[in-house]
This record gives C-alpha cells, structure tokens and sequence, in this order.
C-alpha cells in the first residue's frame, strides 16, 4: 500500500488493511528496520483527532534494475520502491543489427552503467526484462520474436552471463509489463479491467481483469496484434495475412502517408511533424488507421468489457489524431461499448510504460513478503548484489 500510494497515514493503512493500530505501527516499525520505510510528520486530514503519522517508501535502500527490449531500442532503469526512477536511458540501435548477442551486449552493458553510477549503500534485490515477444510464464525462454526474428531465446541466463548479479531475474512480454506499469503507477492507477495496447513496429497488449493479469494458458495471452481483421490483407510477419498489426502498425501509417513503410524513427518523425503542420495527408492516415484501430478494440471491448483502454507507444504518442475516429468506430462496432462507454487514453510513460512495468516485476517478491528480506547495514556492500532469502531463478 506504501509503495503504491507514495505516502499514506498509519491511520489510513489501519483503516484499509482492517488491522488494529498496535500491529500496522509494528508492521511499520520492522519494515522501517529493514530500510524499507519512513515514518514523516503527521499527515493533516481535517478529522477530530491527534494527526496520524505518514509513511512513505526509501528510495535510498534498495532497487532493481528494469532492462527493455524493442525492435528499434534498449533501455535500462534503476528503480526504487514506489516506482520511483533513479536513473534511466534508452538507446536507439538500427533496425539491421538485430542479432542477439549484439543486441544482450548493448542491453547489459547499459545496465551496468547505470548500476555502477549509484552508491554501494544502494542494494539490488532484482532485475526485470521487457521484450517484444511470446515469454511463457513458466520460464524466461523467449520463444518468439515476430519483429525481432529471435526464437528459443534463453533470456535470463544470458543477461545473466553478461551482468554477473546473483538475484532473480524476471522476464515478461512488453505489452504486459506496460500494463502493469501504467495500472500501478500510471495513468490506469487502480483501475481494475483494463486493456493495454502498445504499437511500434508490430502491436502488443497487456490485458487486466479484475484486477489480474490475464495470461492464459501458458501467458501468452494479450497478442492482439495478430488478431484476425481483414483475411484479403497484407501478409503479416508472423505468417498469417491481415493481422490487426498489418492495418494499425507503423508500416501502415507510413504508407498510407506516403512515405516509406520501412522509414523507421526517421519517417515516423517526419510524419510527426508534417501531422502538426495540419498536412492533409498526414492527417488522413493518422485518421484511417484510428478507424481500423478502433475496429479491433471494439471486438477486444465486446469480450473484456474494459474500463479504461491506455495506448502506448506509437498510437499512444499520436493519440491526439487518432482518438476520435477510434472511439467513432468503437462505438460503432461494439455492443458493449455502447451500454458503458469505454476511455481511450494515452500511457503516461510513453514507451517507458515496459520499463516501470519491468520494473514492477522484479519488486513482487520483495513486495508479497518483504519479513523474508534480512535487514543490512549501510556497510554492507556485498559486490554481486544483495542476496536474501528468497531463491535466485
């Protein structure tokens, strides 16, 4: 609840977690011995009473490292509790120097500049991985990589090799990261059904129902973007023809501005700024491709019955062209959407919504049960890392 809230009374956590106020100021007490916590003048409410005292996390203890993958960039965080961002950097790589070990080399070695910037009183608990492809839950084996053109890719224990930590490392799916990052800390904070939809190259999606994570049967649920939308479209990436991807993607909206579909950021730039200018042919594009956007979200909102829909990356930066005809054709197309209107709204971290969401994702252990965690001294500045309780995967 700290980490979630930034601050928040001890009468506040009293109330909410149903406690007595003798074990939440216990509960306060060992989490501020394990530099976890801090107690901070009272917190006024305006109620009868002595003010309560506030609690909010440190972000001088520990941390993790959040990496991510994309077709067009890494990008690495150091990330303390309450999602707050100690440092981060993302780095653009050509879209022609996409094999692995060049890619892991770039990714670790940004990682460990910025490890290495933060003080040794500074502790590192886990590390968390984005990437754009198909994780199952079970493992950090990437299968996958339509836009990437990776396949079995053992993740963890490469980044592993290269960054010589000894702490969990977690990888996820970007579009699940992203969606977990916006609902904790973004701009779907405790929104419990909702959908994340991540456009780059391709189209990813994160999916939160009742106040879950929906993964599936294996967690590879959420690749919306190889939905079914046009089966006379172009062929798709991943081998079938007229995925949503191949309609709503940056090729897409490259081409239909007249520009070339393999432009990369250069293009997408141009597109950008020939959109603000009010040219009417980038104006048309932006518009056709919210219309077939909000086609697919309306199957998606006929199904999940979301309440709030974040768009990140690509149609999230383009939002404000492409929301009105989205929502026209959602409204249109979707049953659901009709009886209980659906907010279409841009992430608040942009393309970094994997980044905090990966980052996220390396905190859960210490956040299920942060009593396994041995307090440290200050001094203590073991080089590979803290190693606690919990086991290293």
């Amino acid at each position: 609840m700290v980490h979630t809230s930034g601050v928040v009374s001890r009468a506040e956590l009293t109330a909410r977690t149903g406690l007595n106020r003798s074990t939440v100021a216990d509960l306060v007490r060992e989490l501020s011995q394990r530099g976890l916590v801090a107690e901070g003048s009272p917190l006024a409410t305006g109620a009868p009473g002595r003010p309560s005292p506030s609690v909010t996390v440190r972000t001088d203890g520990i941390y993790v490292l959040a990496l991510d993958v994309k077709v067009d960039s890494v990008a690495a965080a150091t990330v303390s509790l309450g999602g707050h961002r100690l440092a981060s950097k993302r780095v653009a790589r050509p879209r022609s120097r996409r094999d692995i070990s060049t890619v892991l080399d770039a990714l670790a070695g940004l990682g460990t500049e910025l490890m290495e910037e933060l003080p040794d009183t500074q502790r590192l608990v886990g590390i968390g991985v984005s990437i754009v492809g198909l994780v199952p839950r079970s493992d950090a084996m990437v299968e996958v990589t339509p836009n990437l053109g990776w396949s079995d890719v053992p993740l963890a224990e490469a980044l592993r090799a290269r960054l010589r930590r000894r702490v969990p490392i977690v990888v996820s799916n970007d579009g699940d990261a992203g969606a977990l990052g916006e609902r904790v800390h973004g701009v779907a904070r405790g929104i419990d059904d909702l959908l994340y939809v991540s456009g780059e190259v391709g189209i990813g999606g994160g999916i939160i129902a009742g106040g879950r994570a929906l993964g599936g049967a294996v967690g590879h649920a959420g690749e919306i973007g190889h939905t079914l939308v046009d089966p006379q479209g172009e062929p798709c990436r991943c081998g079938a023809r007229g995925c949503w991807e191949t309609v709503i993607g940056e090729a897409a909206l490259l081409r239909r501005a007249g520009l070339p579909e393999d432009g990369g950021q250069r293009a997408v730039s141009q597109l950008r700024g020939a959109a603000l200018r009010g040219d009417d042919a980038a104006l048309a594009a932006m518009e056709a491709v919210g219309r077939w956007l909000g086609l697919g979200l309306a199957g998606l909102v006929n199904v999940l019955n979301p309440q709030l829909i974040v768009l990140g990356g690509l149609h999230g930066e383009f939002h404000r062209f492409l929301a009105a005809s989205a929502a026209e054709e959602l409204e249109r197309n979707s049953l659901v959407a009709r009886g209980s209107p659906t907010g279409i709204v841009p992430a608040m971290f942009g393309v970094d919504s994997s980044l905090i969401g990966a980052a996220e994702d390396a905190l859960q252990p210490l956040l299920r049960d942060p009593m396994t965690w041995p307090s440290w001294n200050a001094g203590d500045t073991s080089p590979d890392g803290f190693t606690g309780a919990i086991s290293v995967e």
